[in-house]
C-alpha cells in the first residue's frame, strides 16, 4: 500500500542587507514578520551595520546564521559564499542603505559580502535609505541616488520625516517596517515587473459620510483598506496613482506614500473629486462604499435628542459611477466594486451592464474573511466578456495584485 504525497510549495526567499544605521533596529521586525509568514529569510551585515545590530540577533530572528564580511573573506571551500546567496535569492532588500553603500552601489564597486552579493543576483532589489538629514541632500548622495534607480533592478522607498537619532527633524527617517513589508510582497509577487507604467489609476475608496447634524450621520463600516492596498500594489507596479477616500484612520494613512491623496467626506464631495480628476486617469476604479441617501437637512448646531426627528427624511445623492461611465473616453477602463450578501453574482452583472462598467469586483461581506475592516478580503471578478474569476481569501495586497493581474491579461 502506497501513499499519496503531496506537493508542498517551497518558501519564498528573501535576502536581507543591513549596513550602518541605527535604523537597522526596524529591520528587526522585518526580519521576524517574513519568518513567521513562512517565508525563508537570510540576513548579511556589513562591518558597521554590526556596531548597531549583532549577528545573534538577527539569527534569532530568521532562524538561520546570519552571513557577515569574517564569513565572506574566510570562506575556503564550496561555491563563493556571494555566487550562492546571489543566486539563492528571489528579492534582496537592504534596509538600512547608509550614504556608503549607496554610492558603492550606484558606481559598481564591491568590497564586501553585502556589495558583492548584489552584483552576482538578478532578482529585484528594495532599497530603503536612512541617514542625517544633511548627508541625505547633498548633491553627491542625490546624484548616486538617481543614477541608482535608472537600473530598473532597484525599487525605492525613499526616507521620510520626522525626528531622527541626531535630534535633527528633517527627511533622512528609514521607512517604517510595514512599509518595507508591503513593498516586499508586492515584489514577491510581481519579481520587480513595472507593467502598470504609464498608466493613471484615479481609485476611490472607503466611507462616505452623510451628516443628519454636526455629530450624526448615515454612513457604513467601510475602512478603506481594499483601496488602499489597491492604490499600493498599482504603486509598487509602476502605476500614477490619485486615491480619492473617505475618512480614514491615521494608521492607513501612513500608508499613503507615493500616493496623490483626495480626502472627502461626504458623495457630493467625493462626487466633484473623482470627475475634476478624470481626465487624467486611465484606470478608475470606483472601491468606495459610497452612501445611497442622504438626510434632506442638515443641521448647523447638534440636535437635542427631543429633536430627533421620528420619520428621518432622506434624498438621492449623486451616482457617481454613472456619471464617470457618461464622461469618460473611449480609452478610459472603469471598474467598479459591489458589496453583497448572499449570491452575488446577478445584482453584479446587473451593475456591470447597467451602470456601463468594463468590469466588476463582487465582494461577499457576509463570509468569513470578507468584508469590512478587514485584512483579509475575497472576490469574484466579472467583465463584459469572458469567464468570472473567483479570487479566494487571501490579503488584500495580494486580492488587489490578483486583480491587476487578470485586468492586464483581459487587455485592459
Amino acid at each position: 500500500m502506497t501513499g499519496r504525497s503531496t506537493t508542498v510549495a517551497a518558501p519564498r526567499r528573501v535576502l536581507v542587507g543591513i549596513s550602518g544605521g541605527i535604523a537597522a533596529y526596524k529591520v528587526c521586525t522585518v526580519i521576524s514578520s517574513l519568518a513567521q509568514a513562512g517565508i525563508a529569510v537570510r540576513v548579511m551585515l556589513t562591518q558597521q551595520g554590526q556596531a548597531f545590530i549583532s549577528p545573534l540577533t538577527v539569527a534569532t530572528l530568521s532562524r538561520h546564521p546570519a552571513y557577515t564580511d569574517e564569513a565572506f573573506w574566510q570562506a575556503t571551500q564550496g561555491r563563493p559564499l556571494h555566487i550562492e546567496l546571489g543566486e539563492w535569492a528571489e528579492l534582496l532588500v537592504i534596509a538600512p542603505l547608509s550614504a556608503n553603500t549607496l554610492g558603492k552601489l550606484a558606481q559598481g564597486l564591491a568590497d564586501n559580502l553585502l556589495t558583492n552579493t548584489v552584483l552576482a543576483s538578478t532578482c529585484p532589489v528594495l532599497l530603503a535609505p536612512a541617514m542625517n538629514t544633511d548627508m541625505w541632500q547633498q548633491q553627491a548622495v542625490q546624484r548616486n541616488w538617481q543614477l541608482l534607480l535608472q537600473d530598473a533592478r532597484y525599487h525605492a522607498i525613499d526616507p521620510g520625516s520626522g525626528v531622527l537619532a541626531c535630534d535633527r527633524i528633517g527627511a533622512g527617517r528609514m521607512a517604517e517596517p510595514e512599509a518595507i513589508l508591503t513593498h516586499m510582497h508586492s515584489l514577491l509577487h510581481t519579481g520587480g515587473q513595472r507593467d502598470l507604467a504609464g498608466k493613471h489609476l484615479l481609485i476611490s475608496t472607503g466611507s462616505t459620510r452623510e451628516y443628519l447634524d454636526p455629530v450624526r450621520f448615515i454612513g457604513n463600516p467601510a475602512s478603506g483598506k481594499m483601496g488602499i492596498a489597491l492604490a499600493q500594489a498599482a504603486l509598487h507596479r509602476g502605476a500614477t496613482v490619485t486615491l480619492v477616500h473617505g475618512p480614514v484612520e491615521a494608521s492607513l494613512k501612513a500608508r499613503l506614500e507615493g500616493i496623490q491623496t483626495i480626502d472627502v467626506t461626504t458623495a457630493e464631495e467625493m462626487h466633484r473629486a473623482m470627475l475634476t480628476s478624470l481626465p487624467q486617469a486611465d484606470w478608475v476604479v470606483m472601491a468606495a462604499a459610497v452612501a445611497d441617501v442622504k438626510p434632506a437637512t442638515q443641521a448647523s448646531t447638534k440636535l437635542a435628542k427631543a429633536d430627533l426627528p421620528a420619520s428621518l427624511p432622506l434624498t438621492q445623492v449623486p451616482d457617481i459611477v454613472a456619471d464617470l461611465a457618461h464622461q469618460r473616453q473611449p480609452h478610459q477602463r472603469l471598474i467598479g466594486f459591489a458589496a453583497q450578501t448572499g449570491d452575488v453574482i446577478p445584482p453584479a452583472l446587473d451593475k456591470l451592464r447597467r451602470k456601463g462598467l468594463d468590469a466588476i469586483v463582487a465582494n461577499p461581506i457576509d463570509l468569513p474573511g470578507s468584508g469590512f475592516g478587514g485584512d483579509r478580503n475575497q472576490a469574484i471578478l466579472l467583465t463584459k466578456t469572458g469567464d468570472p474569476l473567483t479570487i479566494p481569501p487571501c490579503t488584500k495586497l495580494n486580492l488587489a495584485h490578483q486583480l491587476w493581474d487578470a485586468l492586464l491579461r483581459a487587455g485592459f
